[in-house]
């Protein structure tokens, strides 16, 4: 499989610039190979060991790779090429898995969407990095995705082909995953060979968390997101007979990459596919497929124990099997880790710190019970450089808070298309400024304090509040609006939009969410309270005082009777 060029082909990649590559490549973090020279050879030598478990299907590491060879063969006789974009919406399915790494083996390129996305952020991807497929399932609960689709082809003329997990329509471009896995491939795997795939191109495009309207794009490389599962695979204790189940959306850089499907299938080991995250669901898989391994949003475990303690049933069922729970995504109280545990009796909580863009520290589970409990570890990789400094960027003293910047082999040197934002969120010296605010530990671990970004993190779905207010602003009955977090003892918050409407208008929560799903956006983005408000209090320099609004809101929850 030939490999081409030491950096990206694709216009709008930022490089690593050639001295760090070469460090990086010297020092063994990059192998300059890509994911389909790693992994297809591994279906192959791993072929009678299961490889994916969903619902009543067990997935050998053979069939993953056959179903993915004959997909990719598939799509590239539907004219997909190395370096084409796929917006990929799929959920926990096996459907995410093949078609993951049939792109892989294309050298094309997908682009991780969340199901609860809608026609306002996949217009918006499908548009921006000229998407030529788009992958959704035909329905998801009472959601019709071939009807989002529908609307998306018509305003999407980059866009030949939509790939259905289930039955698909007679439209023009829309084909049946399930249908081409069945039929047989039209080129033959010499072509697939052929394809000069480079280990600098990018591999996948994630999503940021979102500061300043839709989520950024963020191009990472075949070489660095290897390394990424590589390096924090090594403190997450995986054997080959282990299982991780993932409920959270597979999507996510946290079960696809850290380590993930990618890191339990570099191991032998199996993944549990879930479409559930409910209790109820969950705790029974775990039970009756021996899970050893979770990956969970802090919200998600909240929610189990709560649903375990009040149902006997759920409270027998036998969770010995588990060995480590890493929560991430949001900020875990050490209380609760410790309840984990209780409910858990051979399970360590593992918390990690991650973002999209690279950078992954974890404690470690050899680590002090109190260090691993209150701490969100440390860096995965001896590389990764990691500052933290006040607003003018100067290092802040030992013990005392700042926002983190971090430069290092897997993350990343600038958003895809995005030189504006790159000029802002990057030191000239190539450091990521985060916005996440945190504090060392004396053991060397870090805290995580806060951010400085204009972010509402509602169970680990990062919402800018940008974005929501753009299109609150659309609203004939809207004048002005801040979006705030509101504290949420599961979620870590919930949003509340402030507005100040126009004379003689009313508006109530529920006609705005019935506004913001007319408008295409995604229901966990909607406000889930709103407050009218005369005016918005600013700043000297004009800015809105979300501060003092949100001390507004929790003088007013304080204040309200019992």
């Amino acid at each position: 499989m030939g490999h081409a060029g030491r950096a990206s082909r694709l216009p709008g990649v930022v490089p690593f610039p050639p001295e760090y590559a070469e460090r990086y490549r010297r020092d063994g973090y990059w192998g300059d190979r890509t994911l389909r020279d790693v992994f297809f050879p591994l279906f192959a030598s791993h072929r009678e060991r299961v490889a994916v478990v969903a619902a009543d299907r067990s997935v050998t590491y053979g069939e993953v790779g056959a179903r993915a060879e004959r997909l990719a063969r598939h799509l590239y006789a539907r004219g997909i090429r190395p370096l084409d974009r796929v917006v990929v919406q799929l959920p926990n399915i096996p459907e995410f898995v093949y078609l993951y790494f049939a792109l892989q083996r294309l050298g094309a390129i997908p682009l991780m969407a969340l199901p609860p996305h809608r026609r306002h952020e996949i217009g918006h991807y499908v548009d921006f990095v000229g998407a030529v497929g788009y992958a959704v399932p035909d329905r998801l609960g009472h959601f019709d995705h071939l009807e989002l689709a529908r609307e998306i082809v018509a305003g999407a003329p980059s866009l030949r082909t939509v790939l259905v997990a289930g039955p698909a329509p007679a439209d023009p471009g829309f084909v049946s995953i399930g249908e081409l896995l069945a039929r047989p491939p039209e080129v033959g795997g010499d072509v697939l060979d052929a394809l000069a795939v480079s280990p600098d191109d990018p591999c996948v495009f994630q999503l940021s968390g979102g500061t300043t309207g839709i989520p950024k794009v963020i191009p990472r490389s075949h070489n660095d997101y290897l390394y990424n599962t590589r390096a924090i695979a090594q403190f997450n204790d995986i054997r080959p007979d282990d299982a991780l189940l993932i409920v959270i959306p597979i999507s996510h850089n946290f079960p696809l990459a850290s380590p993930g499907l990618q890191g339990f299938l570099l191991a032998g080991a199996r993944v549990v596919l879930s479409p559930s995250a409910r209790g109820a669901d969950a705790l029974r898989l775990i039970a009756s497929t021996r899970v050893t391994h979770l990956e969970l949003a802090p919200a998600v475990v909240i929610r189990w124990l709560t649903e375990r303690a009040a149902d006997p049933v759920l409270a027998a069922v036998d969770l010995s099997s588990v060995r480590v729970i890493n929560t991430g995504g949001q900020r875990f109280h050490p209380e609760t880790k410790r309840r984990a545990e209780e409910a858990f009796p051979n399970a360590r909580v593992q918390e990690v710190f991650g973002m999209a863009e690279g950078l992954l520290m974890i404690a470690r589970l050899d680590d002090p019970a109190d260090v691993r409990l209150e701490t969100v570890g440390r860096p995965v990789c001896p590389a990764d450089e990691v500052r933290l400094v006040d607003a003018d960027r100067v290092e802040v003293p030992a013990g005392q808070p700042g926002e983190l910047i971090v430069r290092g082999p897997y993350t990343l040197r600038g958003y895809f298309r995005a030189p504006e934002v790159n000029a802002s969120r990057f030191t000239v010296d190539g450091f990521f400024c985060s916005g996440d605010v945190l504090r060392r530990h004396p053991s060397g671990n870090y805290v995580v304090e806060g951010r400085i970004n204009d972010l509402i993190n509602r169970g680990g779905e990062k919402i800018s509040t940008e974005e929501v207010e753009e299109m609150i602003l659309t609203h004939p009955a809207v004048t002005q609006v801040a979006c705030v977090p509101m504290p949420d003892p599961v979620l870590g918050e919930r949003t509340c939009a402030c507005v100040v409407l126009r004379h003689g208008q009313a508006l109530s929560v529920e006609q705005l969410s019935r506004f913001l799903t007319d408008r295409g956006l995604a229901r966990f983005k909607h406000p889930e309270r709103l407050e009218r408000c005369d005016d918005l209090p600013l700043s000297p320099f004009g800015k809105v005082r979300k501060d003092e609004l949100v001390a507004r809101l929790s003088g007013k929850a304080r204040s309200a009777p019992g």
